[in-house]
């Protein structure tokens, strides 16, 4: 058998965490069985698909993770006709009839079966009639779905799933305004497109013998199923959509590596032995659908940090300095060309999580524009502000006259300038407090190197003109 599995989201919102680790484990299944990969957009949902960015942000996501396709993308709306033909072959073979129920029919009806405890349902008012007079009425079409028996299909991940056919209302396959539903386009699009595997979400489990009692009526080959289980957030509560943080360009925008959001989605359903760490191509050589879990998985951005810390580390560091940079474009950043990314990416990295991080915390390091608080310039009494501007001023002939900038010289002249001063302590805070706006950093001949010798002594002079004053 050719494998052939697809990617089929709909463009009503941003890509999410579940979404993508649908598209990955379709796409690490077909690349493990020397399979094709389709990417559809199913964007019939003309009100809810109607802004072209999450189109394109669905491109967007899928390439910047690396996930490829070898089909596609498609778009549904492009397809209507086929639908079209479908339906009208439908009606005329009486699987399929026109429904002329109002909105307002269908609300009571609703309300009468939750009331009497049933389970809500179409109750087939339309199937039979066969005219109406008035043929400006609005109607849907409805898929006649089967009165007796069971689907029973074998799902990959969880074995054999059956539903009583009683229980299964009659789908809607053409809406009023003309336009073919989700359910039934997507069985006609994995019919015609070939797929062999249609792997998805837990939450499809109830869509699934609708399909089937569709394809089998078409007399069209069934694909095998397989449906992931639920993904929780950290509370165990179904992990929204809505919340901005399970959007997958997010984490892109939040300084993850592809490879961390990579390797952390795939652990989320999937595991190999008690391995953490995985590239791709271990994956695709790994790969088994009986190897995922059936059981809810909770989503911890925690261990996603964790994973990035790790890459971060553990990656070449050219290569994490190429992210850098592409990061820093993507903030429009003022990243002064003189800092050497090199050094500060070794300095920093073992202390944060992300690039944002560093970005944040570390602005000092790739900023000329480092606004300092006067507060505790203003508590020193005038003798003190002498010894710091002599002490200042000292330091600063040393750089200048130093040919040789490497942290080793540095620490040289840091010892040489302050060894011997009674209040070391307080030298050392305030000259910490010049470069950096802040009591806190990593070593100080360490900062300086990185930040360059023109910029630390602009720095310093600044800080001298401050106590002046």
């Amino acid at each position: 058998m050719n494998i052939i599995t697809r990617f089929s989201p709909s463009p009503t919102g941003y890509l999410h965490i579940g979404s993508i680790r649908t598209a990955l484990y379709s796409w690490l299944f077909a690349r493990s069985k020397n399979g094709k990969f389709i990417l559809r957009i199913e964007d019939t949902d003309i009100v809810r698909s109607s802004k072209q960015y999450y189109k394109q942000h669905i491109i967007d996501s899928m390439t910047w993770l690396g996930i490829n396709w070898d089909y596609g993308p498609y778009y549904q709306t492009n397809r209507l006709n086929r639908y079209y033909s479908i339906i009208d072959y439908m009606l005329k073979s009486n699987i399929a009839y026109k429904c002329f129920c109002t909105e307002n029919r269908l609300k009571v009806l609703r309300q009468s079966q939750l009331i009497n405890k049933v389970k809500p349902k179409y109750d087939g008012h339309c199937r039979n009639i066969k005219h109406i007079s008035n043929s400006s009425i609005n109607y849907v079409i409805r898929f006649r779905n089967p009165d007796n028996g069971y689907v029973v299909f074998n799902d990959l991940i969880r074995g054999d799933i059956s539903f009583s056919n009683n229980e299964i209302d009659d789908l809607i396959i053409l809406r009023a305004n003309s336009m073919p539903t989700y359910n039934f386009c997507s069985v006609i699009d994995d019919y015609d497109m070939g797929v062999t595997h249609v792997i998805r979400g837990e939450e499809h489990i109830n869509n699934t013998p609708r399909q089937i009692n569709i394809l089998k009526l078409l007399g069209m080959n069934l694909p095998n199923y397989a449906h992931l289980p639920i993904l929780l957030d950290i509370n165990g509560k179904k992990l929204s959509k809505r919340n901005k943080s399970n959007n997958i360009m997010y984490y892109h925008n939040n300084g993850i590596l592809k490879e961390a959001l990579l390797n952390y989605i795939i652990k989320l359903g999937w595991s190999h032995e008690n391995k953490e760490i995985f590239n791709l191509k271990e994956v695709i050589n790994l790969f088994n659908l009986n190897k995922i879990s059936k059981s809810p998985i909770k989503f911890d951005v925690n261990k996603l940090l964790w994973y990035n810390k790790y890459y971060m580390n553990n990656l070449s560091i050219d290569y994490v300095i190429s992210n850098f940079i592409d990061y820093i474009k993507f903030l429009n950043l003022n990243f002064d060309r003189n800092i050497k990314i090199k050094d500060l990416l070794k300095l920093t990295i073992l202390r944060c999580n992300t690039m944002k991080e560093i970005i944040d915390n570390y602005h000092y390091l790739y900023s000329n524009k480092v606004n300092l608080n006067p507060n505790y310039l203003n508590n020193l009494d005038i003798k003190d502000k002498l010894i710091f501007i002599n002490v200042f001023k000292d330091f600063l002939l040393n750089l200048k006259e130093s040919n040789d900038w490497s942290v080793h010289k540095i620490r040289n002249i840091l010892d040489q300038v302050f060894l011997n001063k009674e209040n070391k302590k307080i030298f050392y805070q305030l000259l910490r407090f010049a470069i950096t706006n802040s009591y806190v950093s990593p070593p100080l001949s360490q900062i300086i190197y990185i930040i360059g010798k023109f910029n630390i002594i602009n720095r310093i002079e600044n800080v001298i003109k401050l106590i002046k004053k």
